[in-house]
């Protein structure tokens, strides 16, 4: 609900701005109706935000745009110019303001994970960094560049690629195809020592952090040795491993001398869009590109640039000796980001502006780079607007639907009965935004039920979508229209209509039939709608079944209820865990007792 706030004229806004004190802080600008449209942060609070209201001009279009859309502002003391950036980072995220450029969640990037806690470390893919004592490297900028870094790393040094949990399952397993192939060197048999399988570690984790050189150095001392000794079989395994790391290595694109390490960085803008490029150079090889794109009316300033370096970096392990900045800045934001990165990496980072020469060539290069995803976006974004152009003029809508929201229903029988619904943005799929309803109220099949309490229980929290499509038939746009009519909401209600082969086939009313076959743009967009709510409600319900049906099982066993079956599940990992673990192990769960213990294994035993 929206919260209206005074409505200050520019001269009352100049003058509170001109009464904060000149102090570390964060800055919250709001419109009329409360809305927050912009935040941001000062080492001196008073002379930042007296510059919006100061009169002399001087901002920037977006900068002015937003200042003239500004109706109060709140702010915020803090006792350092960091805390101040950590908490300008927090509050954009919470409000989302229109001006501020947002990285991408940072859950969504990908990581290599290694945990040398454990007996038998493993390296893994993962989206979701913990504080579990575990060694994150990333993140990278696609899950094909971790896979292909792992698959590498797995093959030459012999690393298990399994799901089973070692010490646990050794002897319980039999060695895969992939330890036939000398590919792993199969810790299930127990003939690889905890001590042997970290001693390989000691060899990866340098080139996780880039540094081939070494290990390379490493692995052709131990060859020569391996060799003089007539140890010939160890020799050939030094060096396809060298080849293997070869190979990667090769398929990088040198840029740069061998000893260089470092971040590039360069920005494009134009009136329609923001884009930062981004390179990352490991030992004069290109390893990995990204880029940030921002909309129109991101304000990506000087200070702006300060939040974007401190976020993208808190979230990375990997922070350079050297980074550099295609871009004119001033040496007080210099010299702030390279405090920024000091505090981030525990080491002096250089943050340097190449004017000339081999750096200035490279982050053209750069620059070029951002120039062209900004163009790949601004087309993207065309073709996006002309759809859903036309897509409001084939449902006849009052305004073209930013935001659509997508809904499903799937059950088992009776059982795991779920709701769900997705999001698309300006045309773009917004995971962030997904939701699932576990459905409690009915019994029995009743889709229509069903739906009516998902869409009501969603429309409870956020923003309210411009168009809902259910899918379903007229039956079920129906049930929604009276919901929302009794709610008070005015929203667009439509169904996803499927052909016999279960096809998207057409969009419809209470009454009418909208063919969208003959419109292409449109078709591609409804079906991949219709097929992503499928696929995450149905994937969400099975889940739930699942577990379900874990639990029971266990539940079947004297003594043991839900809680301690969940427990059980959660320690060892699944029902193949529990069935496997010792009498030890079991007992060494919180909350199980011997006596559980043993019914357990006399359980499985039969």
């Amino acid at each position: 609900m929206e919260e209206f706030v005074q409505s200050l004229t520019k001269e009352q806004l100049k003058e509170k701005a001109n009464r904060l004190p000149l102090r570390p802080g964060v800055y919250i600008m709001r419109r009329k109706n409360g809305t927050v449209i912009y935040v941001g942060k000062s080492r001196a609070l008073k002379n930042r935000v007296s510059q919006y209201f100061g009169g002399g001009g001087g901002h920037n279009l977006k900068t002015a745009k937003m200042v003239e859309n500004v109706a109060d502002f709140d702010y915020i003391l803090t006792d350092t110019e960091m805390e101040a950036l950590a908490l300008e980072n927090r509050l954009i995220k919470l409000y989302q303001p229109k001006y501020n450029i947002l990285l991408k969640d940072g859950k969504s990037y990908p990581y290599i994970k290694v945990n040398l806690k454990e007996d038998y470390p493993r390296i893994e893919f993962t989206r979701k960094r913990g504080d579990d004592g575990a060694r994150y490297f990333g993140p990278y900028s696609g899950g094909s560049a971790v896979n292909e870094v792992i698959d590498t790393l797995r093959k030459t040094f012999g690393i298990a690629g399994c799901k089973h949990k070692f010490p646990q399952e050794i002897g319980k397993v039999r060695p895969c195809v992939y330890r036939q192939i000398g590919q792993c060197s199969a810790p299930c048999t127990g003939k690889v020592s905890p001590e042997e399988y970290h001693a390989v570690f000691e060899q990866i984790m340098p080139v996780l952090r880039g540094n081939f050189s070494a290990v390379k150095d490493q692995l052709e001392q131990k060859m020569n040795d391996a060799a003089e000794q007539m140890q010939y079989e160890a020799a050939a395994l030094y060096r396809d491993r060298i080849r293997t790391l070869d190979t990667l290595r090769s398929k990088q694109k040198v840029v740069a001398e061998p000893d260089l390490n470092c971040d590039l960085f360069a920005v494009y803008t134009d009136d329609v869009c923001s884009a930062i490029g981004m390179y990352i150079v490991r030992e004069g090889a290109l390893t990995d590109s990204d880029s940030f794109i921002f909309g129109h009316d991101a304000i990506l300033d000087e200070e702006a640039l300060i939040g974007f370096f401190y976020e993208l970096y808190r979230l990375r392990t990997d922070i350079p000796p050297r980074v550099m900045i295609g871009m004119e800045i001033s040496e007080t934001t210099r010299a702030q980001l390279a405090e920024i990165l000091y505090t981030l990496a525990g080491k002096k980072v250089e943050v340097h502006l190449p004017e000339r020469g081999r750096f200035r060539a490279l982050t053209s290069m750069v620059q070029d780079y951002a120039a062209q995803q900004a163009a790949e976006y601004k087309h993207k974004n065309e073709r996006d607007s002309k759809m859903l152009f036309r897509l409001a003029q084939l449902l006849s809508l009052e305004v073209v639907p930013e935001r659509i929201e997508a809904y499903d229903i799937s059950n088992y029988g009776n059982e795991a009965i779920t709701g769900g619904m997705v999001c698309a943005v300006n045309g773009e799929m917004k995971k962030s935004e997904y939701r699932i309803y576990n459905i409690k109220s009915i019994e029995g099949q009743d889709d229509y039920e069903a739906m009516r309490e998902t869409v009501s229980r969603r429309l409870l929290h956020g923003h309210h979508p411009d168009l809902i499509l259910l899918d379903g038939g007229r039956g079920h746009v129906g049930v929604i229209r009276e919901l929302l009519r009794e709610q008070g909401y005015d929203i667009p209600v439509y169904g996803m209509v499927k052909d016999e082969f279960h096809k998207t086939r057409a969009l419809c009313d209470e009454e009418n039939l909208i063919s969208i076959a003959n419109e292409q743009a449109v078709f591609q967009f409804i079906y991949r709608l219709q097929e992503e709510v499928h696929r995450f409600t149905v994937t969400k319900m099975r889940a739930k079944k699942s577990a379900t049906v874990r639990r029971s099982v266990l539940e079947k066993i004297e003594g043991i209820g839900p809680a301690k079956a969940k427990v059980l599940l959660k320690e060892f990992g699944g029902l193949a865990g529990v069935r496997g673990a010792s009498l030890e192990q079991l007992t060494a769960v919180r909350g199980i007792g011997k006596a559980d213990a043993q019914k357990i294994k006399d359980y499985f035993s039969k």
